[in-house]
């Protein structure tokens, strides 16, 4: 115990932390990417994955933990090095360094912390549906909660998209640096590795980034998915007019069976 409280208490601890903890992140950023792709294959194919995620539901919340963890993990131990570099080094260089600092690696907490703000917001809009709560009672016609019709409504709104693509342009800057940089704290970037990881980096970086983007952006600009929404709006308000309708018929008075 006083062993691993030794470890984390040092630099290269903490580092090791931030970079496992951010690389679990990157991870789980790939996969839901590709998941969130199957919109452009179409409604059945991206409601069939939604309906596949809860279906095991225990599993689905032990990823959620170990997101949670991953994320409470990367924010802390990331401050606390930012602390220590600054009780380390009080007073900034009089002369820059010869090695400059990329955009990316300077803003790190700052997209950090744009993309904790995205986080939530993403969670309380698609997930507890919260900003939404019409989100709930979307079903496609096989009786599945219909993702992709919450997709197309949600990416109508132009503040929510452009929202939506600020944050994918943070999560690129994020990514930048951070993709390669778990490699260097881990002691797999060598010197032959270093330049082909930097370069993959940045590639991995913008294509998570267009690949999340083009979401929102095909619905607003495109019109992706805009005639689904609308069939499936007419046919549950036509449904709920049938209803109401069988309901007004069962409600009818019956001839009274008195005695006259």
């Amino acid at each position: 115990m006083n062993a691993a409280n030794n470890f984390l208490q040092s630099s290269i601890g903490k580092k090791w932390v931030v970079a496992a903890s951010g690389l679990g992140m990157f991870l789980f950023v790939i996969g839901h990417l590709a998941g969130n792709l199957q919109f452009f294959i179409g409604p059945d194919a991206i409601n069939q994955y939604g309906a596949m995620l809860h279906a095991w539901p225990e599993l689905l919340w032990v990823v959620r933990l170990g997101l949670l963890a991953c994320l409470v993990a990367h924010m802390v131990f990331s401050f606390l090095l930012l602390a220590q570099n600054k009780r380390a080094r009080p007073q900034g260089y009089a002369v820059n360094p010869r090695v400059v600092k990329t955009l990316s690696t300077r803003f790190m907490a700052v997209t950090g912390l744009l993309l904790l703000a995205f986080i939530v917001f993403h969670l309380l809009h698609f997930t507890s549906h919260s900003v939404k709560p019409e989100f709930t009672a979307m079903v496609d016609e096989k009786g599945r909660h219909d993702v992709y019709r919450m997709m197309v409504v949600g990416f109508s709104d132009p503040f929510v998209v452009a929202f939506y693509i600020i944050a994918m342009t943070m999560l690129c800057f994020h990514l930048t640096h951070g993709a390669w940089s778990w490699m260097q704290t881990l002691g797999l970037r060598t010197k032959k590795l270093s330049e082909p990881s930097t370069r993959g980096a940045h590639i991995a970086a913008v294509l998570l980034a267009v690949g999340f983007s083009s979401l929102p952006a095909s619905v607003l600009l495109g019109g992706v998915g805009k005639g689904y929404a609308a069939e499936r709006k007419n046919a549950e308000q036509a449904g709920k007019i049938e209803a109401a309708m069988d309901a007004a018929k069962g409600t009818q008075i019956k001839p009274s069976s008195g005695v006259r």
